[in-house]
């Protein structure tokens, strides 16, 4: 019996030094784009649509990973965003009609999703299944559509319509919400899409909602910009005011709407931990969550030349300058201090800003 408990014992004992180290085994990386940031550009004339990344310590900048793994290969314009998933990311090229499939962390290319796109913009994923807004015919305001593709064979398998100009997409509770802020001319309204029945129904807000998210409490947050009123010579004449609405998904009401005040017409609008930030111009304003109403002064004044993407995290804000015809400027401040950290340099018309 004494020796059956010994011999027990170290059987135990055995078991439990393998799993220690096999828990205690290093992870192989995935990729060389793993742990870093990635950074697209739109393209423009002057070039093509493409990703640049960046590594967390900001020590390496690697320009244009997609035409460096991929022999060469461009991705088009206008580059207008990425979406992903555990293993690929989709990138969606609108005047190139496509989703060039990639996996994220090497960014070899597995497919080029184009049939039955037409001008896609942005992207959500659930359950094995993409959801891609598209403008459709930029001169029709009736054929805009939320593309359904099924993410392992890469086909479109049905699509959705929805009103003109649709944006960005979330998935919440069996459900999707597109921003519309109208394409070339101008939109109001959230559309709410029952995923199983492929209902819809439409949240008004105020003119030009783009950016949404839900926070911490469970609000879907929307930024509306407002509209830009010109006359007959393209000469500004007035805008309409800009809102970030507060939206509870279990009625579809607005619980909360803080207006700007007329002429202070917001851009950008990022989620940050308890705070969210929003732009006037190149000013940069925080505001808490739970805040009613908007700051009287700045948070961070980046003096930058074109304010066109911007993204958080616990302990940066990342702001990207943008340059058409040349490389942007991607600038980094620390949001206890609001100092500028460093900057690097981002890709042709850089516009937005993923965490890998």
């Amino acid at each position: 019996m004494k020796i059956s408990k010994f011999l027990l014992s170290i059987f135990l004992l055995s078991v439990l030094l393998v799993s220690c180290d096999d828990d205690d085994e290093p992870q192989l990386p995935k990729g060389d784009y793993e742990n870093g940031i990635l950074v697209s550009g739109e393209g423009s004339g002057a070039a093509s649509g493409s990703i640049t990344y960046v590594s967390d310590d900001f020590a390496t900048v690697e320009h244009q990973i997609y035409k460096q793994v991929n022999a060469g290969k461009e991705l088009g314009t206008y580059l207008q965003s990425l979406a992903f998933d555990a293993n690929n990311s989709y990138v969606c090229v609108d005047q190139s009609n496509s989703i060039t499939v990639v996996d994220r962390y090497t960014f070899e290319e597995k497919e080029i999703i184009s049939e039955g796109l037409i001008l896609p913009r942005y992207m959500t994923i659930l359950n094995g299944v993409g959801y891609a807004t598209n403008w459709g015919s930029a001169s029709d305001a009736t054929d805009d559509f939320v593309a359904v593709i099924d993410l392992d064979t890469y086909d479109v398998t049905s699509t959705i319509s929805v009103g003109n100009g649709p944006e960005r997409i979330v998935a919440k509770n069996g459900k999707l919400y597109v921003s519309h802020k109208g394409a070339w001319s101008t939109n109001n309204v959230v559309t709410v899409i029952d995923i199983a029945s492929k209902s819809t129904t439409e949240i008004i807000v105020k003119d030009n909602p783009d950016e949404l998210f839900f926070d911490n409490s469970g609000y879907l947050v929307v930024l509306s910009e407002g509209n830009t009123i010109y006359d007959g010579s393209w000469n500004v004449i007035g805008q309409t005011q800009g809102a970030i609405s507060k939206i509870n998904t279990s009625t579809n009401n607005i619980d909360q709407e803080i207006v700007f005040p007329e002429g202070s017409n917001p851009t950008l609008l990022v989620t940050g931990g308890m705070n969210m930030y929003y732009n006037l111009g190149s000013k940069i304003y925080k505001l808490g969550n739970s805040d009613s109403s908007l700051p009287s002064t700045e948070f961070i004044n980046t003096e930058a030349g074109y304010l066109y993407g911007m993204e958080a995290n616990d302990e940066n804000l990342f702001i990207l300058d943008a340059s058409f015809s040349g490389q942007s400027t991607m600038d980094i401040y620390n949001l206890a201090t609001k100092a500028k950290t460093i900057s690097v340099a981002a890709p042709v018309s850089a516009s937005k800003i993923y965490f890998n």
